[in-house]
């Protein structure tokens, strides 16, 4: 990578099948049972399109165990970190063995069946025609949100994707949706340098998202569909006070450039 040293945590990896296609979906998860294998059943359309890699935090359940997750056709293999972090370490660890794969590009989606897995293809569209950074949207045209949490709906509106559209010079709709791609060069690029383990929780995607395009690589949205189910607990790892306060913290350290390299670039 240029030079630059890949901090990256330890894992295990268990591949399942030879390299296929030109793009990986990359899908972090940690316990998320049923709601996962639900999800891979539903993406078996992308066998021979884009390989699906799935990067466990270490769970407990059918999340992170082989002799289940080789039985879905679309996915390719599945990595368990047994280092340090949490969400932003696991983006990290599937960054650093896709690029080692040699794909073009990554496509990361959440992995508890919130998000519309026929978007996918439309991503890799993007990436074929240049575009560096594809941030997904469910409030743009054509794009469709399903029993949203009002507080998620009104953070997004009022703080968390104004504050990162101003920092970035781009105006986002939708910065807290996971649902997102990126190019190899957006990854390798020195200016960049996302494999530091600074990136530990879930500052990884809001620093993306500011300081990709401030370097004028090409940016845009795609719709995407998320719902939420009309009952029962909600699918998230954020919850309570304390931990929206934490990912406002986050969000104010990318948005004033906390997370940029050292170096001419760093603006």
């Amino acid at each position: 990578m240029g030079g630059v040293n890949r901090e990256v945590p330890s894992y295990d990896i268990h591949e399942f099948t030879p390299r296929r296609t030109r793009y990986a979906v990359l899908i972090p998860v940690i316990n998320e049972g049923e709601r996962l294998l639900a999800q891979l059943r539903r993406m078996e359309f992308l066998v021979g399109k884009g390989d699906v890699i799935i990067g466990d935090g270490g769970s407990r359940d059918t999340s992170g165990d082989p002799e289940v997750l080789k039985t879905y056709p679309a996915v390719r293999a599945l990595l368990v970190k047994t280092g340090p972090g949490k969400l932003s370490a696991q983006m990290r660890m599937l960054l650093d063995w896709a690029v080692n794969e040699g794909y073009e590009g990554f496509v990361f989606i959440d992995g508890n069946g919130k998000d519309g897995v026929e978007a996918i293809p439309s991503f890799f569209a993007a990436l074929d025609e240049g575009f560096d950074y594809v941030q997904g949207s469910r409030y743009i045209p054509g794009g469709e949100e399903i029993n949203t949490p009002w507080d998620r709906k009104i953070g997004v509106a009022l703080l968390h994707a104004p504050l990162i559209s101003l920092a970035a010079g781009f105006r986002y709709t939708d910065t807290t949706n996971g649902f997102r791609a990126v190019s190899r060069r957006v990854v390798l690029d020195e200016r960049v340098q996302p494999f530091r383990d600074i990136f530990d929780t879930y500052n990884l995607h809001y620093y993306l998202s500011v300081r990709i395009p401030r370097l004028g690589f090409r940016v845009r949205e795609l719709p995407v569909r998320r719902a939420y189910p009309d009952k029962g607990p909600t699918p998230s790892k954020i919850s309570g006070v304390s931990a929206k306060l934490y990912i406002i913290r986050l969000l104010l350290k990318a948005v004033f450039g906390c997370y940029n390299p050292p170096g001419p670039d760093r603006r």
